[in-house]
């Protein structure tokens, strides 16, 4: 973001309160029918989605997240289970860790909370594996409450709209925080509906390499836009490498144990991998990790 004498000046009430309206209206036209964001959804439902989609699209989230709450619809379900079965279920989601977090948030909610998800931002951050983000988005898409949700969508859309850059950085800052505190309305419904909305227009229109500033609904009030989408400055985002990648041995050497009915043995699955000396120290990773279970030579979830 533009830092001392080179920083706009912030948007007015009635500018913020003018996006915030037309962001609503277009979210109300073009927000995703996902299933957990229609009535009935429970605060739970909610809390397995976002952990879902960290770092994965919610397209892929749909299909894993409808099975887990056929399989376990409260956290006492999934805290009676043994962790092992919820990296079974979490099937190729990617980064796997998520799912023992979720086991252990589980377990955390029905052994501590008596199995009701708190409405609090605190009492939510205080359960294992969940951050600021998460918390703030359980507050608001479950409770309808006030919290700044600020995922790296709001935070790019916000960067775009009032500070006229193209892209945040890659991890949230006290510039970003604040900057989101200014957006945030003072009702908790009107809050909750900015929170859904911007985050959805950075999905969908905000992109962060081909935003479709013609369909955008506040391209009028963008700086960034008025500015003739200058590149200079912004936060160079590269994809992230996946073949050959230790994340691909993991993945190789866990696919092969979750779909084992009996358990492989080690050296089956070491080679699985053609680098040895990279498997060995994958497979010690998943064990350190708590993800793959070994007894004797065999290993299991």
């Amino acid at each position: 973001m533009p830092d001392g004498s080179n920083r706009p000046e912030p948007f007015t009430v009635s500018e913020r309160e003018a996006v915030r309206a037309a962001c609503s209206v277009w979210f109300g036209e073009h927000g995703r029918d996902l299933p957990w964001r229609r009535p009935g959804t429970t605060p739970w439902g909610v809390l397995v989605s976002e952990v879902m989609s960290q770092q994965t699209p919610m397209s892929r989230v749909v299909g894993p997240w409808t099975e887990w709450m056929d399989r376990w619809p409260t956290p006492d379900d999934l805290a009676e289970e043994a962790p092992g079965a919820a990296v079974a279920a979490w099937g190729r989601l990617g980064y796997p860790r998520r799912a023992l977090r979720l086991h252990a948030c589980a377990t955390a909610i029905a052994g501590d909370l008596g199995g009701v998800v708190p409405s609090d931002f605190q009492a939510l951050l205080a359960l294992p594996g969940v951050g600021e983000y998460t918390a703030a988005a359980v507050v608001s898409f479950a409770f309808g409450g006030r919290a700044a949700v600020l995922d790296t969508n709001v935070r790019r859309v916000l960067a775009r709209i009032e500070t006229g850059v193209a892209n945040c950085g890659s991890s949230t800052s006290r510039a970003d925080r604040e900057l989101a505190s200014r957006w945030l309305p003072d009702s908790d419904a009107q809050a909750a509906r900015w929170a859904v909305s911007s985050m959805e227009l950075g999905a969908l229109v905000c992109t962060a390499r081909t935003p479709l500033c013609d369909r955008c609904p506040v391209a009028d009030h963008c700086r960034w836009l008025a500015a003739g989408r200058p590149m200079t400055g912004a936060p160079v985002r590269r994809g992230q490498a996946w073949k050959g990648t230790d994340r691909q041995c993991r993945g190789v050497i866990l696919d092969l144990v979750r779909n084992a009915e009996r358990g492989v043995e080690v050296e089956v699955a070491l080679a699985a991998w053609p680098v040895r000396h990279q498997a060995e120290k994958c497979l010690a990773s998943l064990l350190a990790d708590g993800l793959v279970h070994k007894k004797d030579s065999t290993l299991s979830l």
